[in-house]
């Protein structure tokens, strides 16, 4: 992962990070793949307050691009809409593991 643009946002508590992810004979990252690099990227921060966002994968080329939000703390997280969190939820440790199906 490269790392684009790097921009502390003191106004929204947030580390705003443009990447840059080539990935020549590997399949396009997973999102949780992504969280980890930026956990790398900036060292200290907490999982559960990283958001990716505005991921754009070119077509025919191994390049994948996007946004990755490191935000201070989870007050500062709620200018982020219900839908990303939404998104994200299945990513953090602190939610609740995914139920197992039953089957009968």
């Amino acid at each position: 992962m490269i790392v684009k643009n790097r921009t502390e946002n003191p106004l929204l508590n947030r580390v705003e990070i443009e990447f840059e992810w080539r990935h020549a004979g590997s399949s396009t990252p997973t999102k949780r793949e992504m969280l980890a690099a930026v956990k790398g990227l900036e060292p200290g921060s907490n999982p559960d307050l990283i958001v990716v966002k505005d991921v754009n994968t070119r077509f025919g080329q191994p390049l994948t691009t996007g946004l990755a939000l490191v935000y201070s703390d989870a007050e500062s997280m709620k200018v982020e809409p219900v839908h990303i969190n939404r998104r994200h939820e299945e990513l953090r440790s602190s939610s609740p593991a995914p139920a197992a199906a039953d089957i009968s």
